[in-house]
């Protein structure tokens, strides 16, 4: 169980720092006074003054997390996410579409998106952070000069001839200090802050890589829609030539005004289609520009997409242990993990007694005249000890909450493994299922196009009326948007697999990370004291 203690150790510490420190002091009052009667003495009163702490000092007896991070291997994923020996995606997995203009639009993404750049902020304050906590592991020295003219009281206790005077106090102090940290606090808080920095960086690689799926799936959009275009097109052409032929079959005597006005509104209804896909091609080239950061006008100029099929689909096997460094979401959530096991750490170093030692030399004196002389030199050195006796439970509750952040970034973890795994099965799984579509969609577009002529060849001969075509043609049209949008899903299923996969990123801290506590949670003494 994770950060289990126990009240005897946590007041055995608490009780023994101060012991070390009184049993200090007598050895050097016994080595002035010189009498072993008064070392005894203070050895007595020492460790009654021990036992007075033993039984006062705030503790965090009780306070504990039983939580822990998932395995992927506790999953079973056998059956759903098969060993294909397939191979994880690359870095530029985009370039399988063989599209050079995709290519571009998402170089021009990663220079100038505000997405991005946000996330690149965050990792720039998260990094400023541990250096700020790096330097209070540090040694630290001040420079200080003041200048002050004051009168002093003629009834305290300032004497003559200084008593009811005005006098210019000069002071210059050059003053180091250094938190001897003998518990680790501020080596916790900088390993804290270090981990919420590598969480960050997973962050803006999380970031990269929706910024780059979103572009890709707008852009099959376009390629949808342009498709869906060519179709719409096909069709009005196709319902002109029923119009004229049905023209000529009133002049026969074949149809009436009825049937050539109901040619006319399929007409004008196939035309208004290929309108209102001109209006979604322009916002989807809007969404696209604004997906790179650019203006609406940089839409305009986007060309037809020309992607290919891309890549055989195949599971690379090893797929949950290795997908933990490749998801940057996973890593992150990892991170956060680790920056809480160290927190908690933190938190129950508070607990402890604090040593700062510091010391100071410098110069103070009345006037401007003496202020360089000998005798204005003043000095100081010693330690200032700090230790936690009864603060109305303000410790316990901070500890608390650090557990309960900690419970927090572990479900989050947890929650983000199970919801990879899921999304990576979701994604296949539609990838099959498209696959066994399209055969039979093909098919059946064949089946409706051979229909849909033989139907106008029979109308156009006087042997099948209007009904009967507009039947074929309305079958025949439903084929061909089939085919087109699953062609479309499957490849935008495929960039989403490719995304899910981790889009060629891999992290380069993954060595680092499993050296931390976030991943010993099975061993309770990894963050024990």
């Amino acid at each position: 169980m994770l950060f289990r203690h126990t009240t005897v150790g946590v007041l055995a510490k608490c009780a023994c720092s101060f012991f070390y420190l009184l049993m200090g002091s007598s050895e050097m009052k016994s080595q002035t006074c010189g009498s072993g009667i008064g070392t005894r003495a203070l050895k007595l009163s020492a460790s009654a003054i021990c036992a007075a702490v033993l039984s006062a000092c705030a503790n965090y007896a009780g306070i504990h997390s039983d939580k822990q991070i998932a395995e992927p291997q506790q999953f079973e994923i056998s059956k759903s996410l098969p060993a294909e020996h397939g191979h994880w995606p690359d870095a530029d997995w985009v370039e399988q579409f063989g599209d050079t203009q995709l290519r571009a639009l998402i170089a021009e993404a990663l220079k100038g998106s505000p997405t991005l750049e946000q996330a690149r902020g965050r990792v720039s304050a998260a990094q400023a952070f541990s250096e700020t906590a790096k330097a209070a592991t540090l040694p630290r020295v001040d420079a200080n000069y003041s200048l002050m003219r004051q009168q002093y009281s003629s009834t305290a206790m300032i004497p003559p001839p200084y008593a009811g005077s005005w006098q210019t106090e000069n002071k210059g102090l050059l003053r180091a200090s250094y938190d001897l940290d003998l518990w680790g606090k501020n080596r916790e808080a900088l390993k804290a802050a270090v981990s919420q920095m590598q969480a960050s960086r997973a962050d803006e690689e999380a970031v990269k890589l929706a910024l780059n799926t979103a572009i890709a799936r707008t852009y099959n959009e376009l390629a949808r829609l342009y498709v869906l275009r060519d179709v719409a097109l096909q069709e009005v052409a196709h319902r002109e030539e029923i119009d004229r032929i049905t023209a000529g079959r009133i002049a026969t005597g074949l149809d009436t005004q009825v049937e050539r006005k109901t040619a006319q509104a399929n007409l004008a209804m196939s035309r208004a289609s290929v309108a209102a896909l001109d209006g979604r091609i322009l916002t989807t080239r809007y969404q696209l520009a604004a997906l790179i950061g650019a203006g609406p006008d940089r839409g305009l100029s986007i060309e037809r997409p020309a992607l290919g099929i891309g890549d055989e689909v195949r599971l690379p096997d090893n797929l949950p242990a290795d997908l933990l460094s490749r998801r940057p979401d996973i890593v992150a959530a990892r991170w956060r993990v680790d920056a809480m096991t160290h927190e908690v750490k933190k938190a129950k170093a508070e607990f402890y007694p604090d040593i700062n030692l510091s010391a100071a030399i410098g110069l103070d004196a009345f006037g401007f005249g003496r202020f360089l002389s000998a005798g204005s030199r003043t000095a100081s050195v010693g330690p200032a000890i700090h230790l936690p006796i009864f603060d109305a439970g303000a410790l316990r509750a901070q500890l608390k909450d650090r557990y309960a952040e900690f419970d927090y970034a572990v479900a989050a973890y947890n929650q983000t493994l199970v919801a990879v795994l899921a999304n990576v099965a979701t994604q296949l799984g539609q990838i099959r299922s498209s696959d066994a579509q399209l055969a039979d969609a093909e098919a059946a577009q064949q089946a409706a196009q051979s229909a849909d002529q033989l139907a106008i060849t029979q109308y156009k001969a006087g042997l099948a009326n209007q009904l009967t075509v507009l039947n074929a043609d309305v079958t025949a049209l439903s084929a061909d948007e089939a085919v087109a949008n699953l062609k479309m899903n499957r490849r935008d299923q495929q960039i989403s697999l490719a995304s899910a996969l981790g889009g060629g990123y891999v992290d380069t801290s993954a060595e680092a990370i499993h050296g931390t506590d976030a991943v010993a949670q099975t061993n309770p003494a990894v963050t024990g004291r």
